[in-house]
């Protein structure tokens, strides 16, 4: 079941996903050799050596910043392969439904000031909460760290369903 399970996801990543693929293959392609590199539930995770960045999946390629604590690596890799899974749920629609909203709402400098100014969990933009949801069902693992714990569903309380 698990690999008719993986078929289809690489079926709907490289079709329906094509676009996203496309884009997150080339930056995959220009950074393998500088970064390491790793799978997970099907994804591929780049682990980008930057200050100030955190994360960002572009189809099934996921980069992430690289010598964070290991709870903040563990539920990013969650967090992210739910954008993953967002990807072929969209398909070409993801840049505008995820993308974009996702774009603006972690780099918007007014928005990332009213957000800590407000004490507003980054995860309760619809998108974000989205992905949490569509990472740990799709990976079956838990969330480690307290701020998704207590507020990685939509900004409230995880609760397992």
């Amino acid at each position: 079941m698990k690999s008719i399970k993986m078929a289809a996801y690489y079926l709907l990543q490289w079709t329906w996903a094509l676009s996203q693929n496309l884009v997150g293959g080339i930056a995959y392609l220009l950074l393998r050799g500088k970064y390491r590199h790793e799978r997970f539930h099907g994804a591929v995770v780049t682990y980008v050596d930057k200050k100030g960045f955190g994360g960002v999946s572009i189809g099934m390629f996921i980069f992430m910043s690289d010598g964070k604590n290991g709870g903040w690596a563990h539920d990013t890799r969650i967090h992210e392969l739910g954008h993953c899974v967002q990807s072929i749920l969209l398909g070409p629609l993801y840049w505008v439904v995820v993308g974009l909203p996702s774009f603006t709402w972690c780099n918007l400098p007014p928005i990332v000031r009213w957000r800590k100014e407000k004490d507003v969990s980054y995860y309760a933009l619809y998108c974000e909460g989205w992905a949490n949801i569509w990472g740990a069902a799709w990976s079956g693992e838990d969330f480690v760290t307290e701020e998704m714990k207590k507020r990685g569903r939509y900004g409230r309380a995880w609760v397992k369903r």
